[in-house]
């Protein structure tokens, strides 16, 4: 007894046969027999896409299992395989996914209204993706540095940490981050919760502009409870790289983790991985197909879909999230910014008195070297006009040149008068 399973615009359905050597005449037989499709009426196809065919001539082109003589064995169909069917007129399908008998309309085809049940009957096709959309990744050492010396030195990596990465992107899709902006957060052992703050992000992207640099992605931590978890990234993790990434609009985003791994010989080695969420994960989450209410009890290696989803052969609604990670190269470079400035959002609020260190300590250098430091100018910034007077302050830090006597006086005095 062999088993196909046969998915149209109405859902999955099975047809049995008794003999393996079946022609493709043969099977479409039985399909008419047991889904009540006349043969004249079908189409079958090995490829998905049958599905997404509009009309006639679109349906006419799916051919690879016309021939009536030709053996479904040599087409690769066998026991479990998974064939697509489209046809033309309605048709009554009893207790099909557990509902009862009723009348399907060809919707979908033909130029004719999709409905829901030819959404879910679509099905998504999840797969690895083999190649991200940027060729690499290089970290700024000042910006990775602080940032993962904070996690280490101050939380010990027991609670979780994210930023924002800034830089640019290549013509050939090379992408380098220069500065990581932390937003005001909460973390837990397993739970990063961004608190963002508009009117701090307007000034931080007015920055971003002046230096002629954007967001291109975001950086979080995993705790040490976590690496005894054996995942790459959680299904929480999945679903806020994913949200984030599809609000970003670019191609090359970038979402990195840093952890602390124990190496061989017992100490402990902390390590940045990069990767792009891939395209169909990026997609499902648009399109609503995470379930975002997750249980506590939940595996935190799979992530839950509202719908089956196809993964291999298999229809299922949890998908290892391995399928949606793909793996960047990263390298690292000297950028033009310095990180030595308190960093906002802390344990620690940034005060006058750091500005009047850090300009007491770099006195020696130019001026427009004293204040190339994002940290820094995002702190001046909230006593600046964000419109005028931000993006020109961060052009002059951007192209080396010197700072207007205004702005240095001005930022001269708000550190004196601590």
């Amino acid at each position: 007894m062999v088993m196909i399973r046969v998915r149209s615009r109405d859902g999955l359905e099975r047809v049995t046969i008794d003999n393996p050597r079946t022609t493709v005449s043969e099977l479409k037989t039985q399909i008419e027999k047991q889904l009540k499709v006349p043969v004249s009426k079908q189409t079958l196809s090995k490829n998905q896409n049958l599905l997404l065919a509009k009309t006639p001539d679109d349906i006419r082109r799916f051919a690879d299992v016309s021939n009536p003589q030709t053996l479904i064995s040599s087409l690769g169909i066998s026991h479990g395989s998974m064939i697509y069917l489209a046809y033309e007129g309605e048709r009554t399908v009893a207790g099909l996914s557990g509902r009862t008998g009723r009348t399907v309309t060809p919707a979908g085809s033909f130029g004719r209204k999709m409905t829901m049940d030819d959404l879910i009957a679509k099905q998504m096709r999840v797969t690895r993706q083999e190649k991200p959309h940027c060729e690499s990744v290089s970290f700024d050492r000042d910006a990775a540095s602080s940032f993962q010396h904070y996690v280490n030195e101050s939380l010990a990596f027991a609670v979780k940490r994210g930023g924002f990465m800034y830089g640019t992107v290549s013509g050939d899709g090379k992408v380098e981050v220069n500065f990581i902006y932390e937003p005001p957060q909460q973390g837990t052992e397993d739970n990063l919760i961004l608190m963002r703050n508009p009117d701090e992000e307007n000034i931080v992207e007015a920055i971003s502009l002046g230096l002629g640099m954007r967001k291109v992605g975001f950086i979080f931590t995993q705790t040490i409870g976590q690496n005894k978890k054996g995942y790459t990234m959680s299904n929480s993790e999945i679903l806020q790289a994913a949200e984030l990434h599809g609000q970003s609009g670019l191609k090359q985003w970038i979402t990195a983790v840093v952890k602390l791994e124990v190496n061989e010989d017992g100490g402990a080695d902390i390590h940045f991985e990069a990767f792009q969420m891939s395209d169909m994960c990026v997609r499902l989450f648009k399109e609503g197909w995470f379930e975002s209410n997750i249980k506590g009890d939940a595996d935190p290696k799979l992530s839950r879909m509202k719908k089956d989803v196809v993964v291999g052969v298999k229809d299922t609604k949890d998908v290892d999230n391995c399928f949606f990670l793909v793996v960047v190269k990263i390298m690292d470079h000297q950028g033009p910014l310095s990180s030595t400035f308190p960093i906002e959002n802390r344990n620690t609020p940034v005060t006058m008195k750091a500005l009047k260190n850090h300009l007491d300590w770099t006195k020696s250098l130019p001026f427009v070297k004293r204040i190339s430091d994002f940290h820094l100018l995002l702190f001046v910034a909230r006593y600046l006009d964000i419109s005028s007077d931000v993006p020109a302050l961060a052009e002059c830090v951007q192209a080396h040149t010197t700072v207007p006597e205004g702005y240095q006086l001005l930022i001269e005095s708000m550190a004196s008068a601590f």
